[in-house]
């Protein structure tokens, strides 16, 4: 099911070229994505700008990102957090419900469901029936993929991989291709190789100046994991880590 069909950004109205996030090089090159596939996935290094990209989608489509209290910054952009407003989308029947998940940002959210659980306790049903908080970290993450993803919706996710195990990364994906037949679309900032498995996703890679789609097995993540596992001793001496 595909509920958001095209992103536009529209570098030429940036307030700024020398502030963040509008200094990214890639994001004042970047003009549509097309979203054909219910998985679409982003590739990247850190500070390549996918993260940045992925949240003012969600913004875009009114979708709530939970955050802790903000804390004093030595430096802060003043435009930190505005690009969604020089988006602009193409929905297939307009907007739908859905979720932003960040693993940096997941504890406050489990810890703000338990203080509406304190007044109704049928919040529960909605997450696998008992406290993410009471689980282990992974086992809390699993519960939120296998229960939240079973909805009708639009889901972003931002490096869901972080503090699951290779086996769990098998499961959420397996999660996200079922899901993604019946009426769900998920759009993924990732680093593993194995979620950019996902079969016929579409992959848009943000390492270059320019975002571009690629093939699997012409991601940095594919290349790097392979050699390592090809040669380990001779990828680490290569790379003189060792």
């Amino acid at each position: 099911m595909l509920h958001l069909k095209s992103a536009t950004l529209h570098p030429e109205i940036f307030p700024s070229e020398e502030l963040y996030p509008f200094n990214l090089q890639v994001l004042q090159n970047l003009r549509l994505i097309e979203f054909t596939d219910p998985v679409t996935l982003f590739a990247g290094e850190n500070g390549t700008g996918k993260s940045t990209f992925l949240e003012a989608l969600t913004k875009k489509c009114g979708i709530h990102i939970w955050k802790d209290a903000e804390r004093s910054r030595s430096s802060h952009s003043p435009y930190e957090g505005k690009l969604y407003n020089f988006l602009s989308l193409d929905w297939t029947n307009g907007p739908v419900p859905g979720t932003f998940f960040g693993a940096s940002i997941f504890q406050h959210f489990a810890c703000m469901l338990d203080e509406w659980a304190a007044a109704d306790p049928g919040q529960f049903y909605y997450f696998g029936g008992k406290s993410l908080l009471t689980q282990s970290h992974g086992q809390s993450l699993m519960s939120f993929f296998r229960n939240r993803y079973s909805i009708k919706g639009l889901y972003f996710l931002d490096e869901p991989e972080t503090a699951l195990s290779p086996r769990s990364q098998l499961e959420l994906l397996d999660i996200i291709i079922k899901s993604g037949r019946e009426n769900a679309q998920f759009i993924i900032a990732t680093h593993s190789p194995i979620i950019l498995a996902c079969p016929d996703a579409v992959i848009y890679n943000f390492d270059d100046s320019a975002v571009k789609q690629i093939n699997y097995e012409d991601s940095s993540h594919y290349k790097i994991y392979k050699s390592f596992m090809e040669d380990r001793n001779k990828f680490l001496k290569n790379k003189k880590l060792s």
